[in-house]
């Protein structure tokens, strides 16, 4: 897609948020189930589709994009619109690239990470807690893998990696994602046999998790 190309999707939005009824009456948190339900769109197309799905479900996310931004740019208290949007992010990967742009040397993918990290550190000086940030409407699975990785910042999670250990021991951790796969399955079977809500156990286990998290910042 071509500078002009986008250009012209945003003035498509903007005519569109003009001309129709039904988007004037849209607001951010009204447009947040269609975001959930596009991006899911756009995993099922990188998973599982062709190139024309992944071609089209990108085209759906950035009109959440251009949508959620024109919203923005017609707000009478803090307005911003997509080129705003735009250099913000422009400035974010410049900062977190130094590597690339500012004369840093990275030659391994752990360095790169290294350098994203202290960036981003530098960026959130004024957060409290390694859980600030951390989007709590993930679905549960990739939230815990998340704040299983919190934990190991600050030294939490004891009880996690021991039974991980333990679990290793007898043979009984996974050895590919085919096999986690295949064990989560029959982890959420085995809910359903018992009667079990399996995604209310996990959240209130990662509540347990956090308070341990927030217990040895303090």
């Amino acid at each position: 897609m071509t500078a002009d190309a986008l250009r012209q999707a945003v003035e498509t939005m903007r005519t569109v948020r003009d001309r129709c009824v039904w988007t004037q009456g849209i607001d951010h948190r009204a447009l947040v189930p269609y975001l959930i339900e596009e991006s899911h769109e756009l995993i099922d197309a990188i998973e599982a589709g062709g190139r024309g799905d992944l071609r089209e479900e990108l085209g759906d996310l950035l009109w959440q994009v251009l949508f959620h931004a024109e919203i923005a740019s017609r707000d009478a208290a803090e307005p911003f619109d997509i080129d705003d949007v735009a250099a913000t992010l422009v400035e974010k990967m410049v900062r977190r690239h130094p590597h690339v742009f500012a004369g840093e040397t990275a030659e391994t993918p752990e360095r790169v990470l290294e350098l994203w990290n202290a960036a981003k550190a530098a960026e959130k000086r004024q957060r409290l807690s390694v859980l600030d940030g951390v989007a709590r409407s993930m679905p549960s699975l990739a939230l815990a893998q998340k704040l299983v990785g919190k934990a190991a910042q600050v030294g939490a999670g004891d009880e996690i990696a021991v039974a991980v250990h333990d679990a290793a021991e007898v043979g009984a951790v996974p050895e590919s994602e085919e096999e986690l796969g295949d064990l989560l399955l029959t982890l959420a079977a085995a809910a359903r046999a018992n009667g079990w809500d399996a995604e209310r156990a996990l959240r209130e286990r990662l509540r347990a998790l956090e308070a341990e998290i927030r217990e040895r910042e303090s």
